[in-house]
C-alpha cells in the first residue's frame, strides 16, 4: 500500500494513472520524464516498466531510481515494439507536444491494449479569457511564451475524445485536476489537465 509520504512524493494526476494499472502487468512510459510514475509503479504494484524519454538529464534520472529507459525521440515512433507487448501505455502532458498526434495515438494502440493520455485543456475558462483580451494563455499548465513554447496541438476535453472514438478507442475512465486538485464540477471549463484511461482494439497477447 502507498504511504502517505510517498503520496506526497508522487504528482495527483499521476497517483490517478498508477491506479488504472494492474498489478504486476507490463508498462510503457512514453516520454516519461524523471521516471516518477514508473518508478512508483515497479516499487507498489509490482510491474514490469519500461520508459521512453530524450532528454539526457531526465534518462539519467531514471536510472536513478531503478527504472529501465530508452532514450529516443518519440517522432521517430514505437517500431522498436512488438504488437502487444505491453498491458498498458502512457503518455502523461506530451500529447500536445507530439508533430503527428493521431500516428502516435494508433501506434499506443498497436503495442498495447490500454492507453492512458493526459495533457493540459486548452477549454479552461482562463485560456478564452486571455485570447479575448488579445493574447495567447500563459498558465502554470502551460507555461510558455507562444513564441518559445513546445505544445503545439492543444485541445479541449471534447476534441480528445472525438478523436478517441474515430480512431475506435473505448474511453473507460476520465479524470480531471487544477494543480493537485480533482475537480468533478465543470471540467471542461475548470479543470486544467485531463488525463484519460482508454481500450484500444489490440487484444491481450497470448
Amino acid at each position: 500500500m502507498t504511504t502517505h509520504t510517498e503520496q506526497k512524493k508522487v504528482r495527483a494526476d499521476l497517483l490517478r494513472i498508477a491506479g488504472w494499472v494492474r498489478d504486476d502487468s507490463r508498462v510503457l512510459d512514453l516520454g516519461c520524464g524523471d521516471g516518477a510514475l514508473l518508478a512508483h509503479l515497479q516499487n507498489r504494484r509490482g510491474v514490469t516498466a519500461v520508459g521512453v524519454e530524450k532528454e539526457d538529464a531526465l534518462v539519467i534520472a531514471c536510472v536513478n531510481k531503478g527504472v529501465r529507459v530508452i532514450q529516443q525521440n518519440l517522432e521517430d515512433g514505437l517500431a522498436m515494439f512488438d504488437d502487444g507487448q505491453f498491458d498498458t501505455v502512457v503518455l502523461s502532458q506530451t500529447l500536445q507536444a507530439v508533430v503527428n498526434t493521431e500516428h502516435i495515438l494508433k501506434e499506443m494502440g498497436r503495442v498495447a491494449r490500454y492507453g492512458v493520455v493526459s495533457f493540459p485543456n486548452f477549454g479552461h475558462w482562463t485560456h478564452g479569457l486571455s485570447i479575448l483580451n488579445g493574447r495567447m494563455p500563459v498558465t502554470g499548465q502551460m507555461p510558455y511564451e507562444w513564441y518559445n513554447t513546445p505544445n503545439i496541438h492543444l485541445c479541449t476535453l471534447k476534441d480528445f475524445e472525438d478523436l478517441a472514438t474515430r480512431l475506435g478507442f473505448r474511453i473507460l475512465e476520465r479524470a480531471t485536476f487544477r494543480d493537485e486538485t480533482e475537480i468533478s464540477l465543470m471540467p471542461s471549463l475548470r479543470s486544467t489537465l485531463a488525463v484519460y484511461h482508454f481500450e484500444t482494439d489490440r487484444k491481450p497477447a497470448s
